[in-house]
């Protein structure tokens, strides 16, 4: 069977798209068929829920970060062996940045160049008719992008459904489901976004409940008829991140999990091996391993156990004298002196840095970023930028004395100055790598 595929997309976050892509997503697994689910744009957590209701392994396809070549060549693998491919969109279906034709990162660079066609979920509380004029707009916004139908959110009563349902199918668009208010359908959030699929407590069982939903409130068969065969196929290779090492220590618990899937799964085609440890439970890389990897996540919530991981520190600690030690975000406040929490107490960190963060004195860091880097380290060679983003509310509230790492810039080009830090073998930076520019 060729695969089908469709984009789940709305006006803006908070629409409900993360809601129906997964509960979408394990009602067509119901029916026996093989779903595979995408991110499009720079998020961690997503890919996570689509790995637990499919049973694959999730995927970020962000049009800004990766090469078109890249973005062929993941979406082939995702699409390889399924039946069916669900792409949630981030924030709004056209927001992105103002650039290059085709890297903006919007989900609608993936409608256009993969012709996947959008199904158009619509929160219309507050609303009626006025829906009919959003999704007009959205349907005749560009006619590169096609609005394969919409999904009612948040629907008060059936006179309410009526309303909207009429306004909209008069405007020429199809009513595909509607989906009525129900407070058991939220998702838990924390300062990052959603709070990660490995914490949700009864996960299957939250899952499952968003598929019932799904299957009373949506017209599945209408849905895969909308959805569009899928020709997508590519071979690229050259804009992967390259593997840190040959057995790479990676810190993996609540504190540290953000790890690209696209990334992880290349470096272990690329023979690589990926072993895992967990810094709160007092572990240190293991000392045959070749680099040490540690991702973003939450150290913020978990200062205080971090800061008395005696062993975790000095293990690292003695990785370092021989052996490269990489932070991303998360990470890189861990390799810092010190972390001050939301409470305002500092707590001393493995110190292999010399900047201080804190996350009381927060502050929003978001964006995407070009990063030129300064020196070799694991992400990369001197003189190579790789492009990836930042998002966090930490800040620097001493910068150390250590050389940068990189010089960044925004998705325009604009120069933001020099990032992270380096100190012999120990590399770190706020900023998270998604591809090679």
């Amino acid at each position: 069977m060729t695969t089908r595929g469709l984009i789940v997309g709305a006006p803006r976050s908070g629409s409900g798209k993360t809601s129906v892509a997964i509960g979408l997503m394990r009602a067509l697994r119901r029916r026996g068929l093989v779903v595979a689910g995408a991110k499009s744009g720079p998020d961690y957590i997503d890919p996570g829920f689509h790995a637990a209701a499919t049973g694959r392994p999730g995927v970020n396809l962000d049009s800004w970060a990766m090469a078109p070549g890249l973005l062929d060549t993941l979406l082939s693998r995702q699409a390889d062996g399924a039946d069916a491919l669900i792409v949630e969109s981030a924030m709004g279906l056209f927001d992105g940045v103002r650039t290059e034709d085709g890297r903006s990162g919007a989900a609608a660079d993936l409608a256009r160049r993969h012709r996947l066609p959008a199904l158009l979920v619509l929160d219309i509380s507050g609303q009626s008719q006025t829906a009919a004029a959003v999704a007009h707009g959205f349907a005749t916004f560009d006619p590169d992008v096609k609005i394969a139908g919409v999904v009612l959110n948040q629907v008060a009563s059936e006179r309410h459904e009526r309303q909207a349902r009429e306004a909209i199918e008069a405007a020429g668009l199809a009513v595909l489901g509607a989906i009525y208010r129900n407070p058991d359908m939220a998702l838990p959030e924390r300062h990052l976004g959603l709070v990660q699929a490995s914490e949700h407590a009864a996960l299957e069982a939250f899952i499952e409940r968003l598929a019932d939903v799904m299957e009373t409130s949506l017209d599945l068969d209408a849905i895969l008829r909308a959805a569009a065969s899928l020709s997508a196929a590519g071979t690229e290779e050259g804009h992967f991140l390259p593997p840190p090492g040959q057995r790479i220590a990676i810190a993996q618990d609540a504190a540290f999990s953000f790890v690209y899937p696209h990334s992880a799964r290349h470096w272990r085609e690329a023979g690589a091996e990926l072993i895992p440890f967990s810094p709160l439970a007092d572990e240190a890389p293991e000392a045959s391993c070749d680099a040490c990897w540690l991702p973003g996540g939450y150290p913020e919530l978990h200062a205080g156990k971090l800061a008395a991981a005696a062993g975790f520190k000095a293990g690292l600690a003695r990785f370092a004298e021989t052996k490269p030690v990489h932070g991303e975000c998360g990470g890189y406040m861990v390799l810092g002196a010190a972390l001050e929490d939301a409470d305002g107490v500092t707590h001393a960190m493995t110190g292999l840095l010399g900047h201080v963060t804190s996350f009381a004195r927060r502050k929003i860091n978001l964006g995407y970023r070009a990063a030129r880097l300064l020196s070799d380290c694991p992400i990369g060679r001197a003189g190579e930028t790789v492009r990836g983003h930042e998002f966090h509310y930490s800040r620097l509230t001493e910068r150390g004395t250590d050389e940068p790492l990189a010089a960044l810039a925004d998705a325009l080009g604009n120069a933001l100055g020099p990032s992270g830090g380096r100190r012999g073998l120990v590399t770190g930076t706020y900023f998270h790598a998604i591809a090679r520019g």
